[in-house]
Order: C-alpha cells, then sequence, then structure tokens
C-alpha cells in the first residue's frame, strides 16, 4: 500500500530503544487494570548507536526480530508502534509567549527555538505542548530532537515493518506511568534513572520542567568497580545487592558515588527553585518518585531523602497491572520495563489532533 491509514481505536504497542536493549511491551485496558499482552527484551552491541543516531540498525533489528519470534513472554498482536527516544538526545525549554492564537503558535515556538539551539533549525523536529494559559501569556514545554536521529530511528521501523504511531522522549513515558500507576495530584519530582543518565522531570498535572544529569546505572557500576577494584560483573551484583546500604565496603561505596549523586540532587534543587519561583500558587514539591533500572540500587533513596529533605520512594506501576497467565518479570528485571510500560500505555488518540 502507498497509503498508511491509522485508526485511533486500533492497538499500539511500545518500543524502547536503550544503549544496548531494545525492550517491548503491550497493554490493554481491561476495566480498572491494565492487561499486560505481552513483553520482551534483547541486547545488542551499544556501537550500533552513535551520539543518539542508530548508525548500524540492522544490528538492531536482527536483535529485535530474535525478539519478536522466539523471546517473547506472551505476545504483541499489532505492527503499530509507539517509541522512545533518550530525553539526553532531546533539547528541551520552557517558553513563556504572548497569548497567540493556536494557529500561530508553532511559527513562535520554531522562532524562540533558533534562539537557544545550537543546530541550524531545518535540521531539527520541533513539538510543543501547553503548559499554563493566562490572559496574558502561554507557558509551553518544547521538545526539540535532531532529524537524523529520528530518521534513524523511522527507518529502524520500516526494516521491522512497524507502523511508527508516535515518537515521544523516555521522561514523556515514564511520566505517563506515574500518572496512571501513582498519586499524581501534588506536584511531584519524577527521576528515571536509565543507563548512561537519569531523566528529572516536575510533573504538575503535566510535565513542566525537564533536564538531563549526566550519570546512569552503568555510570555507578563503572564507579564501584573501579572504588573496589573488581570486575564489571562483580561490581553489578554489589551495586545491586548492598548499593549504598550497609555493607562492609559502605564507606567506599557511598565516596565513590557521591559525586555523581551530588550532581543529580543539584539538579533536583535548581529545577524545585524553577517550579516554585515561576509558579502563580503557593503549591510547593510534595515528593519525588524515582524509577527505572538504576532506581532499585540500596540506599539510593534514603541518600535522596536525608539530602533534598523530602520523602524519596520507588513508583510501584505494577500495582495495576495484570499478567494474568504470563509469568511477570522477576522483582529486578521490573525496574527496567518502567519506561517501555509507559510507552505501551500511550492512548492511541494521543497520537492524533482533532
Amino acid at each position: 500500500m502507498d497509503n498508511t491509514y491509522f485508526y485511533k481505536d486500533k492497538p499500539i504497542f511500545g518500543l524502547d530503544v536503550g544503549f544496548s536493549t531494545l525492550k517491548a511491551m503491550q497493554i490493554s485496558p481491561d476495566h480498572n487494570q491494565r492487561l499486560v499482552n505481552g513483553y520482551g527484551v534483547a541486547s545488542y552491541d551499544p556501537k550500533a548507536i552513535v551520539d543518539g543516531v542508530i548508525v548500524d540498525p540492522e544490528a538492531i533489528a536482527k536483535a529485535a526480530h530474535e525478539m519478536f519470534t522466539k523471546n517473547l513472554v506472551g505476545d504483541i498482536t499489532t505492527r503499530r508502534v509507539n517509541i522512545t527516544i533518550p530525553a539526553a538526545r532531546t533539547f528541551t525549554r520552557n517558553m513563556t509567549l504572548p497569548k497567540l492564537a493556536n494557529k500561530d503558535l508553532a511559527d513562535a515556538v520554531r522562532l524562540e527555538a533558533e534562539l537557544y539551539i545550537p543546530v541550524p533549525i531545518d535540521e531539527l523536529y520541533i513539538d510543543y505542548s501547553v503548559v499554563r494559559r493566562s490572559d496574558k501569556d502561554i507557558d509551553l514545554l518544547a521538545v526539540v530532537v535532531p532529524k537524523k536521529i529520528v530518521d534513524s530511528y523511522m527507518q529502524l521501523a520500516r526494516l521491522l515493518g512497524l507502523e511508527v504511531v508516535s515518537i515521544e522522549s523516555t521522561i514523556s513515558a515514564a511520566g505517563r506511568l506515574f500518572v496512571q500507576a501513582e498519586r499524581n495530584d501534588v506536584p511531584t519530582v519524577l527521576i528515571d534513572f536509565g543507563t548512561l543518565s537519569a531523566d528529572v522531570t516536575i510533573y504538575d498535572q503535566s510535565l513542566v520542567v525537564t533536564g538531563t544529569v549526566r550519570g546512569g546505572g552503568d555510570s555507578y557500576t563503572h564507579l564501584i568497580a573501579d572504588a573496589l577494584n573488581v570486575t564489571k560483573q562483580e561490581a553489578h551484583i554489589i551495586k545491586t545487592k548492598y548499593g549504598l546500604g550497609v555493607s562492609k565496603k559502605q564507606k567506599q561505596i557511598t565516596a565513590a558515588l557521591t559525586p555523581l549523586l551530588e550532581q543529580l540532587v543539584k539538579e533536583i534543587r535548581r529545577m524545585i527553585r524553577y517550579y516554585e519561583e515561576r509558579g502563580n500558587t503557593d503549591k510547593k514539591i510534595n515528593q519525588v518518585v524515582t524509577m527505572g533500572g538504576g532506581a532499585n540500587m540500596p540506599g539510593l533513596s534514603e541518600y535522596l531523602t536525608n539530602s533534598l529533605r523530602l520523602a524519596v520512594r520507588m513508583c510501584d506501576p505494577w500495582q495495576h497491572m495484570e499478567f494474568h497467565h504470563l509469568t511477570p518479570p522477576n522483582s529486578v528485571e521490573k525496574s527496567m520495563y518502567v519506561t517501555v510500560a509507559g510507552c505501551a500505555l500511550m492512548n492511541p488518540k494521543e497520537a492524533f489532533v482533532e
């Protein structure tokens, strides 16, 4: 067919293309629960992606084909997909513009983006969401992605025979999961720990401001390996079993991880300050919720609680999901499916503008 026709009521699945792993999940609404139809993970050489661009789509497609045909738990019943791009590879910016008609917003956002993004505007895809409107101005959250990154993901989808309904950032997907799984009626800092970085956002009825901090799960593993003079595999076991918690090596581990953790705390404080200074209400940040593969490191929530003087806890998205006859991921693996679960929860109607 020369043309692809999308229907709002047809199902989609989520596809999360990470640093060296690809994860897929399909979720269907089932009354008050959400039914997981199928999920899976595949690994590939991280050299297949350079600076966010998929340079070897055939390698990733081969891993994905192996996953879809042999290694799925359950089944993926649709070719329509919502794909995530790492938030670290996007430019995000809050904008305050004069009150404009909807038809003029896109041009105004484009002009504003030219002022702060060090890439020619013709080499970028730009999208935005309205955070707040008043009689005088409009607050927006703009997301800008280099075309070469998005186009490389589209090439991968074509190799897999998939129909791309939407492409979104990882923090956007994680935010959707938070909304559907947690108490979200209070201003919240969300931290999504990835492999190489942590995405931080403030959620207050929508994503208000986002940022990315260097240092993810692999970064912590390497620091522990260097500090204790052990292999990366041994360091990973130590990180997941003991982390920052009580152990014979607690002081050494804490000292090794403190520089990265202090950067994270600094960025969180900056974003809280931004939110509270720009807000038009007396609302304060009430909680911090962590998610992603690195969030389950023992002692991490306690460290952040002590540093920020705010309640910090892990997101528990699985309380409202049902696996029925499927074997769910184990307790360690569950955290790595957070982003793709949020991606899979996108309502197909979100991809269409009325």
